[in-house]
């Protein structure tokens, strides 16, 4: 059977190795990963995406949905590449504080949109990245402290399943696939569109507050006091830098879900550190809490590890703070805690994360970098030792990693369970399949 063929049966587009536009449509958001796939499809709808689950069955092949492409692997030889930019509409309904969001959307559009009703979706740190993915692999940014996981917002899924059908997947529909879609990836269907709760929040203050590298131990004593007794409605995380041809330098990016003067109070201890290089504190409406960080918007390559870490001890302390960023580009450590830790919340597939700190190693994907970026990840990680539990987020897996880093025993083999039920022929593929 030809690829050929889903050109009669969809009204988007297919790309195939030679056409002129193939090689852009197949790249993924890390441009140092390469993805070999059999062809791209932009799909011009929902009916679209189940015509080519159909053909995909038809043919014995494997079809793998990237809406945005962040997080993808490269594992995909020979696959179906599925793009979703097309299916973007964002409708809020705000007197229920509802969105529906399609599978293309990404957390800017969504935030914009919700910001004009004075509300929030629970969206990450940066906006280009999109909801879909991120939601499936539960998702936390700066409101996750206070309203949880991401996944935990979720109020329907608008799937298609891996016989080509179309669905609506909620807890009283289908309570299997929908606990597995709430944090468990996309590896039981496809989302075509997902229904979020809203979230409240007239007032927010943040921003970023950067000192030269010399500050940094003042920095993370900083960070560490606010951390260990922060209230839910603030979010710390400390960064380190050393991006090539500048200076090293240290800050700290904070949300707080309130107004300027209480969220001042609670971050005084910013104000004791001296020689302030930047400072972008201000109060913001919601669709700007993606620049806080001011992560990079466009394709790049690059190399990532992410851990989570039991303490701020001497060890790590040590290792994290004490030594020298390069060769890597960037050192982040979140301060977690608050609803991603409440063990009484039906989290879903996500489940809650204990540890209080997730860890971030960020280096260039640049061929004559990636050996000493791979060597700094390994020596740190060695270096923590028991600091680190080996469980990760499901969004901080990189290439080379499983699914297996994400769950406890128990719920990945309920997650293979489901798998194996709704998918036998293993059709639909994620890009950290649970299955391994």
């Amino acid at each position: 059977m030809s690829i050929n063929d889903l050109r009669t049966d969809i009204r988007g587009s297919v790309l195939l190795p030679g056409d002129t536009a193939f090689d852009l449509a197949a790249r993924p958001w890390n441009t140092a990963i390469a993805q070999s796939v059999a062809a791209v499809v932009e799909v011009a709808d929902a009916d679209d995406l189940a015509n080519v689950v159909r053909y995909v069955n038809r043919a014995g092949r494997t079809v793998v949905t990237q809406p945005t492409g962040h997080g993808a692997t490269g594992d995909i030889d020979d696959a179906i590449l599925v793009r979703t930019g097309h299916l973007d509409t964002v409708a809020v309904d705000p007197t229920q504080r509802v969105a529906r969001i399609g599978s293309g959307a990404q957390w800017g559009a969504v935030q914009t949109a919700a910001a004009a009703h004075g509300l929030s979706g629970l969206a990450g740190s940066n906006p280009v990245v999109g909801v879909t993915g991120y939601t499936l692999g539960g998702g936390f940014g700066w409101l996750a402290r206070k309203h949880g996981w991401a996944a935990e917002a979720v109020r329907a899924f608008e799937i298609v399943d891996a016989d080509g059908r179309r669905g609506r997947v909620s807890a009283d529909s289908d309570p299997e696939l929908f606990w597995a879609l709430r944090g468990g990836g996309g590896d039981f269907a496809i989302v075509t569109a997902l229904e979020i709760d809203l979230f409240e929040l007239p007032q927010l203050y943040g921003g970023r507050v950067s000192w030269p590298a010399e500050r940094t131990r003042d920095v993370f004593d900083v960070f560490t006091e606010l951390t260990t007794d922060a209230p839910p409605e603030l979010s710390v995380w400390l960064q380190r830098y050393q991006i090539p041809g500048a200076a090293p330098t240290v800050a700290i990016d904070f949300a707080y879900l309130g107004d300027e003067a209480q969220g001042r109070d609670l971050t005084r201890g910013l104000d004791a550190i001296d020689g302030v290089l930047a400072d972008t504190r201000t109060t913001m409406t919601p669709d700007r809490i993606g620049t806080i960080t001011a992560e990079p918007t466009d394709p790049s390559p690059s190399l990532s590890r992410g851990e989570l870490l039991t303490d701020l001890g001497d060890a790590v302390t040590k290792t994290l703070i004490d030594a020298p960023v390069a060769p890597l580009l960037n050192i982040q450590i979140r301060g977690l805690g608050g609803a991603l830790a409440d063990t009484t919340r039906e989290h879903g597939a996500r489940g809650p994360v204990t540890e209080p700190y997730a860890l971030y190693l960020l280096g260039l994907g640049l061929p004559h970098l990636i050996d000493d970026v791979k060597t700094a990840f390994t020596t740190i990680v060695d270096d923590l030792g028991t600091h680190i539990t080996g469980k990760k987020p499901y969004t901080f897996l990189a290439p080379g990693e499983s699914a297996e880093a994400a769950f406890d025993t128990a719920t990945l083999t309920r997650l293979r369970e489901i798998k194996q039920a709704r998918d036998p022929r293993n059709v639909l593929r994620a890009n950290f399949p649970v299955q391994g």
